[in-house]
C-alpha cells in the first residue's frame, strides 16, 4: 500500500513535467518556413493587437509574462528559435499580456494572491517549526491550535494560488494563443501547438494536486 501510495506520488510530481518536457522538444525542429522567430512574433503580436507599453525581453528564469513590470519574458531557445514550440510558447506568454490588456479578472486576483502566498508560505513554516516550542513554553492547547490552524492557512494560500493559476493557464493557451497561432502557422501544424499546449498546462495541473497534497499532509498533522 506504501510503495503503491509513492509510485502514485511520484507520477503527480515527475510524469507531467517528463512528458511536458518531451512535447516541447518534439516540436523544437527548427522550421525554415517560419517568418521569425518565437520573441519577433510575441512582438508583431503585441503591436498588431495594439498592446502599448508590453516589452519582450530574453530571460533565463523561464518563460513567463510578468504584470508587474508589463514584460513577455522568454527563454533563449524560445526567444531566438523558429520552431513550433518557440512560437507556440511565445503565443501563450503574449496571451497573458492580452488578459491583463483586458483586464481578465482571474490573472488579476492570481498576481495579489502570489504576492500574499509568498510571506504566507514562509509565516506557514516558521510557525509549523515554532509551534512545539511555544506548546512547550505556554502549555496553552489553545494557542498551539490557533498556531497550527494559521500555518495551515499559510499553506492553504498556495494552494489557492495554484487553483487560481489553472483557469488563467488554460484561457491563455486556448481561448488566447490558439486562434492567434491559426493565422501564423500551417493548418497541419495547429495539432501540434495544441500538444505542447496541453503538456503545458498539465504542468500547471500537477503543481495543483502537489500543493493540494502538501496542504493535506499538514491537516493531517493537526489532527494528530
Amino acid at each position: 500500500m506504501i510503495l503503491l501510495v509513492i509510485a502514485l506520488l511520484l507520477a503527480i510530481f515527475l510524469l507531467p513535467n517528463l512528458w511536458a518536457k518531451w512535447v516541447l522538444n518534439r516540436h523544437a525542429r527548427p522550421r525554415d518556413d517560419y517568418p521569425g522567430t518565437g520573441g519577433e512574433l510575441a512582438e508583431h503580436l503585441l503591436k498588431r493587437l495594439g498592446i502599448d507599453g508590453v516589452e519582450v525581453e530574453l530571460t533565463e528564469q523561464g518563460d513567463h509574462y510578468d504584470p508587474q513590470a508589463r514584460r513577455v519574458r522568454l527563454s533563449r531557445e524560445h526567444y531566438a528559435g523558429r520552431s513550433l514550440t518557440a512560437v507556440t510558447v511565445a503565443a501563450h506568454e503574449v496571451g497573458h499580456a492580452i488578459q491583463h490588456h483586458h483586464g481578465y479578472a482571474p490573472l488579476l486576483a492570481r498576481t495579489r494572491l502570489v504576492a500574499v502566498a509568498q510571506q504566507a508560505e514562509k509565516l506557514g513554516a516558521l510557525l509549523m517549526m515554532a509551534a512545539p516550542f511555544l506548546f512547550v513554553l505556554t502549555r496553552m492547547p489553545g494557542g498551539m491550535l490557533i498556531v497550527l490552524l494559521a500555518a495551515v492557512i499559510s499553506f492553504g494560500t498556495a494552494a489557492m494560488v495554484h487553483l487560481v493559476t489553472l483557469p488563467v493557464e488554460f484561457d491563455a493557451s486556448f481561448q488566447r494563443a490558439l486562434p492567434l497561432l491559426k493565422e501564423y502557422i500551417p493548418p497541419y501544424d495547429m495539432p501540434g501547438a495544441r500538444h505542447v499546449l496541453t503538456a503545458c498546462a498539465f504542468t500547471y495541473v500537477a503543481a495543483s494536486l502537489a500543493s493540494l497534497l502538501n496542504l493535506g499532509r499538514w491537516l493531517v498533522i493537526l489532527r494528530r
